[in-house]
């Protein structure tokens, strides 16, 4: 017989031997139930222990039945050596050590082998945390869905499921990369093993993804002046760090650097669950900007606003993108609007009105027309009467006058105090305003002082063709502004309404967009030192050596010191004020000058009356 025969011929003998075993083994055991009287049965495996003591040992005839060749010969031998297990398709396979262990003790080891694994994984040591980077948005890079992302510790590349089949389990397989995290969950795994992974020196990663505040964290943001340390050397203050300038977003960067200064506003934003309630992507992205510029455990020493612009992009209807600069007055008036209408729909009285809302009394009055005669308007009419309102407002706009037309000298740059240009408000200065038909004239009037006021030094003037900018410098005291006198007189209020300086958002360069640049002062109360956020200029703004030197640096803000008094030199737009308490000598000395000029008019209207009654009568003439 040829030698491929042979070997199929064994195959098929060595198939058919377990069937033939079992069957022997079945008449055997058969035989042994019914002889049973005469020994004891053991159904173990041992044929020897299961036969009685005058039991005949099986002929040779009988064994040759089982099969042809030598193998199935042996069978019975092997049978009697090894349990074997029958299936209820009559088919016996041998048994293994495990079969005769208990299920859930086996689930017990593996259990126990994923615990050993997730508190012991060794591919920790390959995580990178120099790539990674959690400002962007949690979009899986192949895919670009937001569902179920995991985030590669190793490439700090985004990708989507961690089962079988799935992107992160295939960029697992295909790079060797193991350590995974869920940016959603904020779990971490280890792939393709697919154990979860517990340790608590990933606890850092976590914090720089979702960063969280106690009561004593958010003292140490508003008070604390040490410095944390980023992976690359760096220092920073916690609430103090660059905004990446991604293309033209300026004007978005230094809005946020003002709002993170206003103490209650930022304290609201920091704890997450003050607006549990709201899911709209503007408030989300925005509390979440607020934690990272604030968290002390930062990888890096500047953020990015990437979701909050895409946020803002999506909620203005594209009216504010990042790739074309606005104007950050307008930015803001939206962004607080925005804020509070989203708000609203948890809390009755949000936080946007509660630290920025105060209220102005307006008198306005038409004017007759002055190409009619005086014969034919009846001033007396109600429709020329002055009619008085209360109008709520966030932001204070103040009106700079107009620079001279002509200088003699042309490096002179015209001055003006704040409290000048504060007068609009003092219930007397009239200011006119024409519409299409008609001539107003307006007074205005503080009524109620904002805890934080926020006021617009309207530099920009626009027309049909371009934009022009006053470069008229206000002059300002950084601390005790006291605003009292343009308040209307309320009984009993001796506060002085004084207030401190903040924050200042100045503009640089050309008017037109796109060819200056804002950046912010902003104060750090626990130092009470002045920061700059400056921004590093697109290369069309420069030429020369200094065009070439700038494009060696990032395009995005810093944070350098800067003297308060260079503050009051630069070209203010928007400055934000905090209110400060009044101390006990301040109001004495207020309640004090206040009685004396009660008592000095008494005075003086008794000397009046004095005077009329001792002047002589004078005789009427016949």
């Amino acid at each position: 017989m040829p030698r491929q025969s042979k070997r199929k011929r064994k195959g098929t003998d060595e198939e058919a031997a377990p069937t033939e075993v079992a069957e022997v083994l079945s008449s055997n055991s058969k035989r042994l139930r019914e002889d049973s009287d005469g020994g004891s049965v053991d159904i173990s495996g041992d044929p020897k222990a299961a036969q009685p003591a005058d039991a005949e040992a099986p002929s040779k005839e009988a064994v040759k039945k089982t099969g042809e060749s030598g193998a199935a010969a042996a069978a019975p031998a092997a049978v009697s050596a090894v349990p074997v297990e029958v299936k209820d398709e009559g088919a016996a396979t041998p048994a293994s050590k495990s079969d005769d262990e208990d299920p859930m003790e086996s689930e017990k080891v593996v259990e126990m082998d994923k615990e050993y694994m997730s508190r012991n994984c060794p591919y920790l040591d390959t995580i990178n945390r120099n790539v990674l980077d959690f400002d962007f948005e949690k979009l899986c890079s192949v895919t670009m869905s937001n569902q179920n992302v995991y985030a590669c510790l190793v490439t700090g590349k985004y990708f989507q499921g961690r089962g079988p089949g799935t992107h992160a389990y295939t960029h697992s397989l295909m790079t060797g990369n193991h350590v995974f995290l869920n940016l959603h969950t904020l779990k971490f795994y280890c792939l393709p093993d697919n154990y979860e992974i517990i340790d608590p020196s990933l606890e850092d990663i976590r914090a720089y993804l979702k960063p969280t505040f106690s009561h004593e964290a958010i003292d140490r943001v508003e008070n604390g002046t040490t410095r944390s340390r980023a992976l690359d050397g760096r220092t920073y203050l916690p609430g103090i760090v660059g905004l990446n300038n991604i293309k033209a977003n300026d004007y978005v960067n230094v809005v946020v650097q003002i709002l993170c200064r206003v103490t209650p506003f930022r304290n609201f934003f920091l704890v997450e669950e003050n607006y549990c309630g709201v899911s709209d992507p503007l408030v989300v992205t925005f509390g979440e900007l607020m934690r990272k510029i604030c968290n002390p455990r930062n990888f890096k020493s500047h953020v990015s606003p990437h979701e909050f612009l895409q946020a803002v992009v999506n909620a203005s209807k594209r009216k504010f993108k990042l790739t074309e600069q606005r104007d950050p007055f307008d930015f803001l008036s939206w962004l607080l609007n925005a804020l509070h209408m989203r708000l609203k729909a948890v809390h009755k009285k949000t936080i946007v009105h509660k630290v920025f809302r105060g209220t102005l009394v307006i008198a306005t009055q038409k004017l007759p027309p002055t190409e009619k005669d005086d014969a034919e308007i009846d001033v007396d009419s109600p429709e020329y009467e002055e009619k008085t309102a209360e109008n709520p407002f966030l932001i204070l706009p103040l009106d700079v006058p107009p620079a001279p037309l002509f200088n003699e000298e042309t490096n002179l740059i015209p001055q003006v105090p704040l409290y000048e240009i504060f007068n609009k408000f003092d219930g007397v200065t009239v200011k006119e305003y024409k519409t299409h038909q008609d001539l107003f004239v307006k007074k205005f009037q503080i009524k109620k002082l904002p805890q934080y006021l926020i006021v617009q030094i309207k530099r920009f003037t626009k027309n049909t063709f371009f934009t022009e900018k006053n470069p008229t410098v206000v002059n300002f005291p950084v601390r005790h502004l006291t605003l009292k006198d343009f308040l209307l007189p309320t009984d009993g209020d001796d506060s002085l309404y004084k207030y401190d300086l903040v924050a200042n958002i100045v503009h640089e360069g050309l008017p037109e967009a796109g060819k200056g640049t804002y950046s912010a002062h902003v104060l750090h109360r626990g130092s009470n030192q002045w920061f700059d956020t400056q921004v590093f200029v697109n290369d069309h703004r420069l030429s020369g050596s200094k065009a070439f030197l700038m494009r060696k640096l990032p395009q995005d803000l810093h944070v350098d010191e800067v003297l308060p008094q260079m503050i009051t030199l630069s070209t203010s737009y928007i400055q934000i004020w905090e209110r400060q308490p009044d101390t006990a000598e301040e109001l004495q000395a207020v309640k004090q000058a206040r009685e004396d000029a009660l008592r000095a008019e008494a005075e003086a209207a008794a000397a009046a009356a004095a005077a009329d009654a001792s002047s002589p009568a004078v005789p009427m003439e016949s």
